[in-house]
């Protein structure tokens, strides 16, 4: 099983794990709420985990920029 990151905002490749035995909850996944579930973590039909994070340039772009929350998508 891989589990691939990816920034939400910019779609830069973070990084990817891969594990056989990695549970859920070593990632986290299950303390979030079904509605954040949703939109930051998709299943393939093979089996792999892609979730949807925020890169450290989107982060600190939007920690200088909070006006920028009200968009998907940033460009850097």
């Amino acid at each position: 099983m891989l589990i691939h990151y990816q920034c939400r905002h910019c779609a830069a490749k973070m990084g990817t794990i891969e594990s056989d035995s990695l549970k859920i909850e070593q990632l986290g996944i299950h303390m979030l709420t079904n509605e954040e579930r949703q939109e930051m973590v998709a299943y393939s039909s093979n089996g792999d985990i892609h979730i949807q994070a925020i890169c450290e340039d989107c982060h600190e772009t939007l920690l200088k920029n909070p006006d920028l929350h009200q968009y998907d998508y940033l460009i850097h």
